[in-house]
């Protein structure tokens, strides 16, 4: 799946809206509400960034599925959308972090679940069951099961998945994005080695947050 343009397709309508803003209050000689939405253009551009990434060599290392900083790392037991103890790490982007995710370990994807909900801010431990989101279920080659969850944030209100149930991915691979703010909870086997702690920064694809051992 080729997910590499330097700035992701769900942008664009965003970067031309403010564009055609920024023209049209030019050509009315509005200059303070053109440079306005010139800015916005500009930085509506960066925040749909697309950079390349390379995950490290180590096949054993869960990778971050997204940019930001950690913000709690706990054992937790989960009923749905997947039955089981694991260890979860949630994971804060703000709107100046590349909001492009990737998956996190090689495998299958065993299950896709979407739930809507609400949108309290994105760093609130109550986001995690009660704001919109999205589950992916991973199983790799060793039978190991990784969960990645896109949840909405307080200004974001649209996730994008990009993948679907059986596919193979990747380790690094894209799979979709969260439009303007926002956070990603990973649930990794009780048997995984934390690589990682609470206030690091992580880049997506990049940093090695566990070996699954």
């Amino acid at each position: 799946m080729k997910r590499s343009s330097v700035i992701v397709s769900e942008g664009l309508p965003f970067i031309l809206i403010a564009g055609v803003l920024a023209l049209l209050f030019a050509f009315l000689c509005s200059t303070v509400p053109a440079i306005f939405f010139f800015v916005v253009m500009l930085f509506v551009t960066w925040f749909f960034r697309n950079p390349e990434r390379q995950a490290p060599d180590e096949n054993a290392y869960a990778v971050s599925p997204a940019d930001g900083k950690v913000i709690k790392i706990e054992e937790v037991s989960i009923a749905e959308p997947v039955r089981g103890k694991f260890k979860k790490m949630s994971i804060f982007m703000n709107v100046f972090n590349v909001h492009v995710n990737r998956i996190p370990c090689s495998g299958v994807i065993k299950m896709i679940r979407y739930k809507k909900g609400r949108f309290f801010s994105a760093n609130l431990d109550k986001a995690s069951s009660l704001n919109e989101q999205n589950a992916v279920l991973i199983e790799t080659d060793r039978g190991k099961q990784i969960m990645t969850v896109q949840i909405a944030g307080l200004i974001a209100r649209r996730i994008v998945c990009w993948i679907s149930e059986g596919m193979r991915v990747g380790r690094g691979e894209r799979f979709g994005l969260i439009r303007f703010g926002s956070r990603l909870d990973v649930y990794l086997p009780t048997e995984a080695r934390i690589l990682v702690k609470v206030g690091d920064k992580v880049r997506a694809g990049e940093t090695p947050i566990g070996d699954l051992l």
